[in-house]
């Protein structure tokens, strides 16, 4: 009886050895891949990870991170009191007083701290594995946005397409063609665009009103939107995040021109917006259908910015139609300078200039944003 107790002891600990080499051996195999692909891990919640090696962003000034500093357009921030709040009071061409969404995201990711413009001067070739941005100021899904700037028109989503395929060569040439596959594949890609097309083209210029009602006009922007996602999956973006328009009938700039003598937000242009947004989603829907291996995400932005101007109090706002710069009404790009006053605490207000959020209102959506969607794109 002895013995066989010290029998079945014995064979108790080879197996609870052999459990034990088996969890070290899966752990090492795990710091392998991980070392091998270098990709980024998050915690969803339980024991779901994800894994996004790269940010690649596609769009206009939400998402610009300074493509636009060295072109001859109003379209431009590459100077106090943009960046103010920047990491050391620099402005560096975002459209805010300082971080965009880009740096939140990435930062929420564990990408890295700042998303750098793919035409910055500084730009380093093991910038490319972690993501740039090809987003300019001014940009927008129709072809005419980018031409209404002053003297020199700003970066079309057409040239942004043709930049992004000179950064899938340059990672080809730096680190091979399965690491670039890898890298398009994984990676979270941002196209944020629409707000020119419907806030300036449309409504503020009244070009676009000439020749198409808003029906119509918004039919032709989700058509260009379709067209540019399947450019960048063609070109193997697998992961890809679109977002919406934002309420622009209540961001001070369009409050001012089309608002009544108090300002409120216009309806005309919110329902604009949520025109757009509506049949942006269906078409997202058929893209999913259609492309195979694909996540395309409608980003919803709309709704989580409208709930802050309409419940600043929640968020510890206190000013919603009108931006800290200047008079608050009217000012951006290079009309909000040195020479205009700012208000003293920004952090009370939801808009930095007439047409752009603080850098606190655009953590707050980040927040939600990813809150909502990231696990969408798995």
């Amino acid at each position: 009886m002895i013995e066989y107790i010290h029998t079945c002891i014995s064979v108790l600990n080879l197996v609870m050895m052999s459990k034990i080499i088996a969890v070290f051996v899966c752990c090492v195999l795990c710091i392998l891949v991980c070392c091998t692909t270098e990709d980024i891990n998050i915690k969803m919640g339980g024991n779901e990870t994800v894994t996004f090696p790269a940010l690649i962003v596609f769009g206009d000034s939400i998402v610009d991170t300074g493509s636009n500093n060295d072109l001859i357009t109003e379209a431009k921030c590459n100077f106090l009191p943009y960046g103010r709040d920047f990491l050391g009071g620099k402005p560096t061409g975002r459209f805010s007083n300082g971080r965009v969404p880009p740096d939140f995201i990435a930062e929420e990711l564990g990408i890295k701290d700042l998303i750098p413009s793919y035409r910055s001067s500084d730009l380093q070739s093991n910038d490319l594995l972690t993501g740039v941005s090809f987003a300019s100021g001014a940009s927008g899904y129709d072809p005419l946005t980018p031409q209404l700037q002053c003297l020199q028109s700003v970066i079309p989503l057409s040239d942004q397409l043709k930049q992004f395929k000179e950064y899938i060569e340059k990672l080809k040439g730096n680190f091979g063609e399965e690491r670039t596959k890898f890298i398009l594949s994984k990676s979270l890609v941002l196209v944020v665009a629409s707000n020119n097309d419907i806030g300036i083209s449309y409504f503020a210029t009244r070009i676009r009103q000439v020749q198409y009602d808003i029906g119509s006009y918004t039919d032709m922007l989700v058509h260009f939107a379709s067209t540019f996602i399947k450019d960048i999956y063609g070109l193997g973006a697998r992961r890809i995040g679109v977002f919406d328009a934002a309420p622009l009938g209540c961001v001070p700039f369009e409050r001012t021109l089309f608002g009544d003598e108090e300002r409120k937000c216009s309806q005309e242009i919110n329902s604009a917006s949520q025109l757009f947004n509506i049949k942006l989603s269906t078409q997202i829907d058929h893209l999913n259908q259609n492309l195979p291996q694909a996540n395309v995400v409608y980003v919803d932005i709309y709704n989580p910015l409208l709930h802050i101007i309409e419940n600043p109090i929640k968020y510890g706002f206190e000013v919603v139609d009108k931006g800290c710069c200047g008079t608050g009404t009217i000012e951006l790009g290079t009309l909000c300078n040195q020479l205009q006053p700012t208000c003293i605490d920004d952090s009370k207000h939801v808009f930095w200039d007439a047409f752009h959020p603080t850098e606190k209102t655009y953590q707050i959506l980040v927040r939600d944003l990813l809150n909502k969607t990231l696990h969408k794109f798995f």
